[in-house]
């Protein structure tokens, strides 16, 4: 009795009782077509990502993080000021309550 394994790198294996293993490569044409079509959906997508001449997805999304970045830094500074701005004016407001005697 022979037993007939087909696996994934279209390699065939026959084995009977004597425990003789024979190899046989098999020329699998559907499993070659298949493996072209995802490289070229593989490929496809990696142009869409990186731009293939035009700005891809990454160089858009680099635009906007930078673009955020220099945001964030533009409202750090303006949050620094206010709150200087704040703390100068309650700590000239305590100075005032404690110079003037106010209670």
């Amino acid at each position: 009795m022979t037993q007939v394994e087909n696996d994934a790198r279209s390699t065939m294996w026959l084995s009977d009782r004597t425990e003789r293993t024979v190899v046989l490569r098999v020329t699998d044409h559907e499993f070659q077509q298949e493996v072209l079509e995802k490289l070229g959906r593989l490929e496809t997508k990696i142009d869409m990502l990186v731009g293939n001449g035009q700005p891809g997805r990454m160089t858009l999304a680099e635009q906007k993080i930078a673009q955020l970045e220099r945001s964030d830094i533009r409202r750090s500074v303006y949050d620094r000021l206010v709150n200087a701005t704040i703390t100068v004016l309650i700590s000239a407001a305590i100075a005032m309550h404690d110079h003037l005697g106010i209670r």
